[in-house]
């Protein structure tokens, strides 16, 4: 088998893999003949977008990179506390002092799952929405200074690339 095969069947299979536990949970169904189901429906994805949602096909790190990114969770956890905090105190004050700007900054980060990782947990982060990134420069719309002022901090940025050994 070629080796371009063999990587796309690996693509396919891990793509499968991580689709089917959703495609459990959101059926509901565990019976026999929907299992089966399940199973073709989750191949037949993962075949049609197997160029798509898994690029790579060194799986070596995969492991290291799971326990680093559960562990970073609770950060951005406790983050999307102290943010909702903020904005509900912007929301809720008489004069409601918001100072809406748009940032622009560069990151060292390097592949595009890592920028996707990043851009997403600044979204995620009440205040802050990625608008755009454009060959690794950020465009994040920012509800207040203070919100703008902890993105560019980097602090953010540095633990999504210690997810990836990217540090």
């Amino acid at each position: 088998m070629p080796v371009y095969a063999k990587d796309e069947m690996i693509r396919v299979l891990v793509t499968s893999l991580a689709l089917f536990p959703v495609w459990l949970v959101w059926s509901g169904m565990f019976d026999a003949f929907h299992l089966t189901l399940g199973v073709i429906a989750c191949a037949v994805v993962a075949w049609l977008s197997r160029d798509l949602l898994i690029t790579r096909t060194d799986f070596s790190r995969l492991p290291r990179e799971m326990v680093r990114f559960f562990l970073y969770l609770p950060w951005l956890l406790y983050q999307v506390v102290l943010a909702n905090v903020h904005v509900a105190s912007l929301a809720l004050h008489p004069r409601l002092p918001i100072d809406p700007q748009l940032v622009k900054f560069r990151s060292g980060l390097k592949t595009d799952l890592s920028k996707v990782v990043f851009a997403n947990s600044i979204t995620l982060t009440p205040g802050t929405i990625t608008a755009d990134i454009v060959d690794g420069e950020y465009t994040v719309h920012a509800l207040s200074k203070k919100a703008a002022d902890d993105l560019l901090t980097g602090d953010m940025e540095k633990r999504v690339a210690r997810i990836f050994g990217e540090d």
